[in-house]
């Protein structure tokens, strides 16, 4: 488990030096030079021609920092999620599976218990630190020490809920991206406000084509801002609804596949 921790933080650092790299190229290679030619181009149309109306270019929309900014977080937040699709993907792929060999009508008494997580505990290392075999061996340890079979639903109704806990806590990552990325729209616009004050002076001589580009980093740093953090809420979404059926359907294997078998002998009984 803990080398998963120090995995998984190694390619959260991996993704973001990776996202930079990429993002930043970009913008350095092709956006930003595309953007100063659209906007020289639409500058010298509006002196010549008053009534020119600019159309809204892609690359000066994205072109300045604040936008280069939520793209990065964007593709960060994207990395961390898909890994964790990928996680809950291989996990329900052992809901497929019969791990707990129980033909219909045989019952599993508390001796038997042992002989019956023998399975389990045979799969690769990784896959026994998922949540159904955890599920389960936790279920079949607390029946042979207590043969009790509610206290075999409350091991594995709690081992599921602190599953969920936890996947809802990695998740405080990218909410946090989620948060930030609207934040940096919204300094965008400040920035772009604050700009556009300072040149008033110049607006009143009769020239605006300072304020209206600073007035364009102001609109475009929140719209990409929030273009990003609706993508991005959408996917978190898609997780979660993953991660809690997941969650879901381990309850409703252990159900099926084990206690509805268990069976604690009557006393006198003899098997």
């Amino acid at each position: 488990m803990k080398q998963g921790v120090l995995n998984e933080t190694f390619y959260q650092l991996a993704a973001l030096i990776f996202s930079f790299i990429i993002v930043h190229a970009l913008y350095v290679t092709v956006v930003r030079p595309l953007a100063a030619i659209d906007q020289q181009y639409q500058n010298e149309q509006g002196k010549l021609n008053p009534d020119f109306v600019a159309d809204r270019s892609f690359y000066i929309i994205i072109r300045d920092f604040e936008q280069e900014a939520t793209v990065i977080l964007l593709l960060w937040a994207v990395a961390i999620i898909g890994l964790k699709m990928q996680q809950t993907l291989r996990e329900r792929a052992l809901l497929e599976r019969t791990l707990i060999q129980v033909s219909e009508g045989i019952s599993i008494l508390p001796e038997d218990a042992r002989n019956y997580s023998r399975p389990v505990q045979a799969l690769p290392e990784s896959e026994r630190e998922f949540l159904l075999p955890r599920a389960l061996l936790a279920g079949l340890h607390r029946f042979q020490s207590t043969s009790n079979i509610q206290d075999v639903s409350a091991v594995i109704n709690d081992c599921c809920d602190n599953e969920s806990n936890r996947m809802e806590t990695e998740l405080g990552l990218v909410r946090y991206i989620a948060w930030a990325i609207p934040s940096i729209g919204f300094l965008g616009t400040v920035r772009g406000i604050g700009m556009a004050l300072g040149q008033a002076n110049q607006a009143v001589n009769g020239d605006i084509v300072g304020v209206t580009v600073s007035l364009g980093v102001a609109f475009n740093s929140t719209f990409v801002a929030l273009v990003a953090s609706i993508l991005l809420m959408f996917l978190m979404h898609q997780l979660q609804l993953l991660q809690d059926r997941l969650v879901m359907d381990c309850q409703h294997y252990c159900d099926d596949k084990m206690i509805r078998h268990l069976q604690i002998p009557e006393k006198g009984s003899h098997v």
